[in-house]
C-alpha cells in the first residue's frame, strides 16, 4: 500500500515585503519552539532565514534577547560582511562565521538552524552518524555528516567554511564535541529536521543505554528515507507546531 502524504502549494505572495512578513514570522515561530524545547544557553545557538529578495543577506537573531521573547520585528538583516544592514542590535559573532558558510556554499538553503541542545551535544561527544534505530531516524539516513574535530567556539569565517563544506549537500550534520546542525529549503524544515535530530539523539543514547540496539536494514532505511525525510514532510510536520505558537503566543508575529 502506498501511503501520500497532501503536498503543499506553492504559497502566492502578492509582493516581495509580504513574503519576507511570512518568512520572519516563521523564523520568530521558530525560536518559540526552541525555547520551549530547552535549546537556549545564555547567547548559545542561532537560526536563519535566507531574504527572498536580497538573496546573499540573511535574517538571524539578535545576541542577548532570549528566544521565548523574540517577534519577527527582532530579528536582524546581516550581509556577507557581518554588518547588520536591518536592525538595532548585534549579531552572535558564531552565528556569523555558521550561517554566512552555509548561505554562501549552498544557494538552494533558506534555512539553517544550531544550538547547543542536550542530547545533540551529548551524542556529539560520540562523534558518530545516527545509526537507522528507528523510523524517525532514518529520516536522516545518508543525509547527514559527522564534522569530526573540535577547534574551539565557531568564530572565524575558516572555521565556518569547514563545517559548510562537512556538511556537503547534507540536510544536517553533528558537530564533534559541539551539537547539531540542519539546513532546509524552508524555515519551516530546516527547524523541523533540528527538532526531530535531537530527539532522535535522545532516542539513540536511551538504547544504548538500555541494551545492545539492532539497527534498521539498510534497504528499508533508504526506503523510509525517502518517504520521511523529504523537504515536503519537514515543512508539513512544522505546521502544527507553528499553529499551536501562534495560538497561545499571537505576539511572536509582531
Amino acid at each position: 500500500m502506498t501511503i501520500s502524504l497532501p503536498r503543499p502549494a506553492p504559497q502566492a505572495f502578492a509582493s516581495v515585503d509580504e513574503e519576507r512578513r511570512d518568512r520572519k514570522q516563521r523564523l520568530a515561530v521558530a525560536f518559540r519552539l526552541f525555547a520551549e524545547a530547552g535549546f537556549e544557553e545564555g547567547a548559545a545557538g542561532h537560526i536563519s532565514a535566507r531574504d527572498p529578495e536580497h538573496r546573499d543577506l540573511f535574517w538571524v537573531n539578535p545576541v542577548g534577547v532570549p528566544f521565548a521573547m523574540i517577534k519577527a520585528s527582532d530579528l536582524i538583516l546581516v550581509n556577507d560582511r557581518g554588518d547588520v544592514v536591518q536592525g538595532e542590535r548585534p549579531i552572535n559573532p558564531a552565528a556569523f562565521a555558521i550561517h554566512s558558510a552555509i548561505h554562501r556554499a549552498r544557494p538552494e538553503v533558506v534555512a539553517a538552524a544550531h544550538s547547543h541542545s542536550v542530547h545533540g551535544r551529548a551524542f556529539a561527544t560520540l562523534r558518530q552518524p545516527l545509526a537507522p534505530l528507528t523510523q524517525d531516524a532514518c529520516a536522516f539516513y545518508e543525509d547527514h555528516a559527522v564534522y569530526g574535530e573540535y577547534l574551539g567556539p565557531v568564530l572565524g569565517a575558516e572555521e565556518g567554511r569547514r563545517i559548510a563544506s562537512a556538511l556537503g549537500g547534507n540536510k544536517a550534520a553533528i558537530l564533534a564535541n559541539h551539537g547539531l546542525l540542519t539546513v532546509g529549503t524552508s524555515v519551516d524544515s530546516a527547524v523541523f529536521w533540528y527538532l526531530a535530530m535531537d530527539r532522535c539523539c535522545q532516542a539513540e543514547l536511551l538504547a544504548r543505554a538500555a541494551g545492545t540496539p539492532v539497527c534498521i536494514g539498510e534497504e528499508a532505511a533508504r526506503a523510509t528515507q525517502k518517504l520521511a525525510g523529504n523537504e515536503e514532510v519537514g515543512w508539513i510536520s512544522y505546521q502544527p507546531l507553528m499553529a499551536r505558537i501562534v495560538d497561545r503566543q499571537p505576539d511572536v508575529l509582531a
